[in-house]
């Protein structure tokens, strides 16, 4: 009689455990061990247990291949959450893991791997193959693409998080967690809405303080103080919630007749607006995207949108400063050029509109499409396609009506290169720019991120042959490049991975946005819109056409009302606030690799994350304005908010 000892690992979240029957088999090249009832003295499977057992055979079982587990219902059907199991072999020291982090629901058996990863070709067992087949099978029928809308990235069917399968769900604290932050967020929008008039707009600015209560943050009080200043416009474009629109501006646009006597007054001594755009200081910030818009209506009024034209001017002495805004791409009489020497209340008005138009395409452009709507298209394929046992599974497993034309008009436009951070700097010419924190973060974040996804790649993949020859990895690319990015003729993804760095650059893409781009995105909207004249999130009058007409009368009716003003705050507080159970890059709490050189991969990979942690810090320490954003251990692993 051969005995293993056996170890069950249950989930450490809320309603993990389990009163149910708990059965395991183990499975092996020389047959199957007795189907054994986990039962100790006492409670077994409770939450956050790691539980021991004795499992016999009548005779060896040969390398171990599975282990099966079932459960059945005990009075009441009473899910289980199984972490992993080891099994110790008798005269064995050697333990295996078999990684599990699955849901068991309903009277039912699943089966799982010992967790060393392997590649199709690594298998030659013919149950070993049999099972990389029917999970896939299983994947596919529960996991299935779906069309949301026509030109916008396909996703998973399902209309609800409730439709959803368990597995890939919130777990219930997080979803508790997530409740009670709007909950508290709406509860302080109420009692705003009780003190303050409600659907009414503000007297002058200062009226906005009072909506400063106790949602608050160190750089939202310094943007209240700071708003008005070119300066801190221009770093906003930099370092702000969208800092990729910035692009350099070699030539003027044919619809933006800035002249240099105009802007001659904002340039340093000795020279002007030729010079500078030859030496590659002026820049542009372009929202023909949202030009044509259909716009909104609020309780019966509407709401304006404009499609301004931005240009700025990185100043020696000063930084980045706007120069020139036009607030419609076609110019004319009814769409002056306003420049900072125009009446004061005109300048500030006209940069409240290009920050009107970045909250709407940071909000939906930059952090919806181009991370959640994107990275739901990796998730998707990579559930479909490939096994839990393949090591790519593993790595990436460590991590109104104008709002959709919107979204639609910049997926037409989407390009795979534009979300390779190296080739998104370079293409829009910001190389050079100054103090652009986000840039110089983003690229160490995206170097230790390349670095590490590499090393794992090539651990698996001794040859680009190899990466060819993985059907599972092929039917994958095939996926996510046909079947969720549709509509897309100039994305630039192939259909097929033929080398190893091909992959490895399609990994990263993945992780990176998943982890540093979302932060870089959603972690600062509080900070820099609950001051709502810094980012207003809608306009409530259209465009000025009169640069002497600019009242504050008009700048306070133009603003959102108090109502809007109050959503603006609770919502951003809500999304934007940090997760209290955030798991920094490169922190898993699935251990899904279990090999000792992957595990030195990964260690290394948090050694680097941890060297540019200090960099980051000594970079911002004494600087009243800090941009921790993209400090690693605020970079969560993954999208989760």
């Amino acid at each position: 009689m051969e005995v293993y000892t056996v170890t069950v690992a249950t989930g450490t979240s809320e309603y993990s455990g389990t009163n149910n029957y708990i059965f395991v088999t183990l499975v092996g090249e020389k047959g199957e061990s007795e189907r054994t009832l986990l039962d100790n003295p006492g409670l077994d499977f409770c939450r956050g247990a790691v539980d021991q057992y004795k499992v016999t055979s009548p005779s060896p079982l040969g390398s171990l291949l599975l282990v099966r587990l079932e459960k059945q219902r005990y009075w009441v059907e009473d899910n289980w959450f199984c972490r992993y199991v080891t099994v110790e072999p008798p005269g064995e020291d050697q333990v295996l893991i078999f990684p599990c982090y699955r849901w068991l629901i309903g009277d039912v058996k699943m089966e799982i791997r010992e967790g060393t990863a392997k590649t199709l070709r690594d298998d030659s067992i013919p149950q070993l193959l049999a099972h990389r087949k029917t999970e896939l099978q299983e994947r596919q029928m529960t996991y299935r693409w779906i069309t949301w809308s026509p030109g916008v990235p396909r996703c998973i069917d399902a209309k609800t998080e409730a439709d959803l399968p368990q597995d890939v769900r919130f777990d219930n604290e997080k979803r508790s967690d997530f409740e009670h932050s709007l909950h508290y967020a709406l509860l302080e929008l109420s009692l705003k809405k009780l003190a303050i008039r409600f659907g009414k707009s503000w007297n002058d600015m200062d009226d906005f303080k009072r909506i400063f209560w106790k949602l608050r943050s160190p750089i939202a009080e310094y943007c209240m103080e700071h708003w008005k200043e070119d300066w801190f416009f221009g770093y906003q474009c930099m370092n702000g919630s969208n800092p990729r629109m910035i692009q350099r501006c070699k030539k003027l646009p044919e619809n933006f007749p800035v002249t240099p006597d105009m802007v001659q007054s904002s340039m340093a001594l000795r020279t002007n607006l030729d010079k500078e755009l030859k030496a590659g200081n002026i820049f542009l910030l372009d929202y023909a995207i949202m030009d044509g818009i259909p716009t909104n209506t609020i309780r019966g009024k509407p709401q304006y949108i404009a499609a301004p034209l931005c240009l700025l001017y990185q100043h020696p002495d000063d930084g980045l400063i706007p120069i020139a805004i036009q607030l419609e791409q076609t110019p004319g009489l009814d769409a002056p050029i306003f420049l900072p020497k125009d009446p004061p209340l005109a300048w500030l008005l006209a940069k409240m509109w290009v920050r009107h138009s970045e909250f709407q395409v940071f909000q939906l452009l930059s952090h919806l499409l181009r991370t959640h709507l994107i990275i739901e298209v990796f998730c998707v394929a990579t559930l479909r396609q490939l096994p839990a046992v393949h090591p790519i599974y593993k790595v990436v497993s460590t991590g109104g009506d104008g709002l959709l034309i919107l979204a639609q008009r910049e997926y037409k436009v989407l390009t795979y290169r534009s979300l390779q951070p190296c080739n998104d700097f370079a293409d829009r010419g910001v190389s050079q720019l100054r103090n652009y924190f986000y840039r110089e973060h983003g690229l160490m974040l995206w170097e230790a991120i390349h670095s590490f996804v590499s090393g794992m790649v090539n651990l698996y993949y001794q040859s680009d042959s190899d990466v060819q020859e993985d059907l599972e990895l092929q039917a994958w690319i095939r996926d996510i490049s046909l079947e969720g990015f549709t509509e897309l003729p100039s994305f630039g993804l192939p259909s097929k991975l033929c080398t190893r760095e091909e992959l490895s650059t399609l990994l990263s893409v993945a992780i990176f946005t998943s982890s540093a781009q979302h932060a870089a995105t959603n972690n600062g909207q509080f900070d820099w819109c609950a001051w709502v004249p810094n980012t207003p999130c809608t306009m409530r009058h259209p465009p000025p056409r009169d640069k002497d007409a600019v009242t504050m009368e008009m700048i306070m009716a133009t603003l959102p009302d108090v109502s809007q003003s109050c959503v603006q705050m609770a919502i951003t507080w809500h999304l934007g606030r940090a997760q209290p159970d955030a798991i920094p890059l490169g922190q898993y709490t699935e251990e899904h690799f279990t090999e000792r050189r992957a595990q030195e991969l990964i260690d290394r990979f948090r050694g680097e994350l941890k060297e540019i942690e200090g960099l980051i810090l000594n970079q911002n320490e004494g600087l009243e304005l800090q941009y921790l954003f993209l400090l690693p251990s605020r970079v969560e692993n993954s999208i989760t908010i």
